[in-house]
C-alpha cells in the first residue's frame, strides 16, 4: 500500500461509516504494530506468510462473532425497553448467555465453545442445580451422550481436549489483551475469575518477551467451568 498503511485504511473506512470487522495482515511485524492494530479496532491480526488453515479458521471466527455481536445488538435493544408500560423483560436463552461470556474472551468461534455451551445447558436443565460441579468426567460422558452414533468413551476424552483447546485459547486472548491495554474491561473483569492470575501473568511475560506459546499452558479446567456455571446461573434467573 504505497500511501496509507493498513490501520490508516481502516481508521479511514470507519470514518466514512464501514462498520464491518477488520482483519490485517502483514510480513513486517512487530510488538508495537500489533498492539495498535488491536487498539484501533482489528479484529485478527494475521502474520504472512499466510497460512491457508489458519485463514479458513480466523475467517470462522469472524463469522461467528460477527453473528453473535448482532445477537447481542438485539439483547441490547430489548434491554433499553424494559420498564414499558405492560412490557415483560425478555429471558435470554442459556446458549445466548455462555456464547456473550465466551465471545468476550475472544473463543466463541473455537470448536471446544459448543461442548462447553451444551454442558452449560444441560446443567441448567436440573431442577436441583448443586452449587459445585460434578465431576469433569461425569459431564463429557453425559454431553457425549446427547450426540447421535458416537462412541461415549471416545467423545468424551474428545470433548475434554476440545475444551481444554479453547480455553487455552482464552489464556492466550487475554494475557493479549493485557499486555496491549491493562485496563480492558474484558480483562480486568475474566482474567481473575476464570483463571489463576499468576498463569495470565506468565503467559503476558512470555508474549512481551516475544517468546512462542508453550506446548503445554497450565489449564485448570474445574476452575473455568465452574466459575461459568455460577455466572450463567445468575444470569439465567434474571
Amino acid at each position: 500500500m504505497p500511501e496509507i498503511d493498513g490501520i490508516e485504511t481502516m481508521e479511514h473506512l470507519k470514518e466514512q461509516g464501514v462498520k464491518g470487522q477488520f482483519i490485517m495482515s502483514s510480513q513486517v511485524v512487530n510488538k508495537e504494530m500489533v498492539g495498535e492494530a488491536y487498539e484501533k479496532g482489528v479484529e485478527f491480526f494475521i502474520h504472512k506468510p499466510i497460512n491457508r488453515v489458519e485463514v479458513r479458521s480466523i475467517l470462522t471466527k469472524t463469522k461467528e462473532n460477527y453473528r453473535l455481536q448482532q445477537s447481542l445488538q438485539t439483547i441490547r435493544e430489548s434491554l433499553a425497553n424494559i420498564g414499558s408500560v405492560g412490557e415483560q423483560p425478555m429471558r435470554h436463552s442459556v446458549s445466548e448467555i455462555v456464547r456473550s461470556i465466551l465471545n468476550d474472551m475472544g473463543i466463541v468461534g473455537e470448536a471446544g465453545s459448543d461442548d462447553i455451551v451444551a454442558i452449560m445447558d444441560l446443567l441448567m436443565q436440573q431442577q436441583n442445580r448443586p452449587s459445585q460441579l460434578p465431576p469433569l468426567k461425569d459431564l463429557y460422558e453425559a454431553a457425549a451422550r446427547d450426540m447421535e452414533n458416537v462412541d461415549i468413551t471416545k467423545e468424551s476424552k474428545a470433548i475434554e481436549q476440545r475444551i481444554r483447546r479453547t480455553i487455552a485459547a482464552a489464556v492466550n486472548n487475554l494475557a493479549s489483551m493485557g499486555v496491549v491495554d491493562y485496563t480492558s474491561p474484558q480483562f480486568e473483569y475474566y482474567a481473575p475469575r476464570y483463571f489463576d492470575f499468576q498463569d495470565i501473568r506468565l503467559r503476558m511475560k512470555q508474549i512481551e518477551d516475544d517468546l512462542p506459546t508453550p506446548s503445554r499452558l497450565k489449564i485448570n479446567i474445574k476452575k473455568f467451568l465452574q466459575v461459568l456455571y455460577i455466572e450463567t446461573g445468575e444470569r439465567y434467573k434474571r
